[in-house]
């Protein structure tokens, strides 16, 4: 399984009244070639697939059209502007991000694909640790939004800008590497799942560089490709 794709939910509600809501899907298709657009239901949304970066593009390009709606269009809308992100098998994990800002602290938001930001969490924990500034992750499926936050002022402001930097690079460069196993349990008893997972956890120490992330119903292995390949083996044998 590699991470390269993500199915999200537009809201075109938004929209409604403001502009033709057709041509302005006939837009965003000139406007991102690389994306799959779904058709677009009665009651606004739409399904879009691609990568991250051309997600993020194409969310670049809905937040400019909603920066020229009237002041009080943008507060209706608020809550529908946001892509709802719900990755499938094949999935990107490089990184779709927003920053948002206050009047009492800077925040800064990066949005990655969650097996990624465990590996980073689990094998780059640097990445995620800056001076003067509060890194939280907060985890809703295979999505996690990553927050950054630092008080206010241009040191605050450049340390989370820094912090941000570098977790997209990293989970850029991770993006390239890691590839995912899955092990199902679907038909394994109660005993069986158990013994699948104390050996999965022996193995671990012969695999320093494989995460093992145990479920109910599977248990998922992220690693490189040759790691999650000589993991996988072992435990066939």
């Amino acid at each position: 399984q590699v991470f390269l794709w993500v199915t999200s939910t537009l809201s075109m509600a938004v929209f409604r009244g403001r502009f033709p809501i057709e041509e302005l899907v006939e837009e965003m298709k000139k406007q991102s070639p690389a994306l799959n657009f779904g058709p677009l239901q009665p009651d606004g949304q739409m399904a879009v697939q691609g990568s991250f970066p051309a997600l993020r593009e194409l969310r670049e390009f809905l937040l400019s059209k909603a920066k020229s709606l009237p002041e009080e269009d943008k507060r209706e809308g608020k809550s529908q502007q946001r892509l709802r992100r719900k990755p499938q098998e094949r999935r990107g994990a490089a990184e779709m991000r927003n920053s948002v800002r206050d009047a009492r602290r800077e925040k800064e938001v990066v949005v990655l694909d969650t097996d990624i930001y465990l590996y980073m969490r689990s094998f780059h924990p640097q990445t995620l640790q800056a001076d003067d500034v509060v890194i939280s992750g907060v985890t809703d499926g295979d999505i996690t939004t990553v927050c950054i936050e630092s008080a206010g002022g241009r040191a605050g402001t450049a340390h989370g800008l820094r912090a941000k930097r570098a977790i997209e690079m990293c989970s850029v460069q991770l993006q390239k590497i890691l590839r995912k196993e899955r092990i199902c349990f679907k038909e394994h008893s109660r005993g069986e799942k158990q013994r699948y997972r104390q050996l999965c956890e022996r193995l671990k120490a012969r695999h320093p560089e494989v995460l093992v992330l145990p479920y109910d119903t599977h248990m998922d292995v992220v690693g490189t490709s040759a790691g999650v390949f000589e993991f996988a083996e072992d435990v066939k044998r």
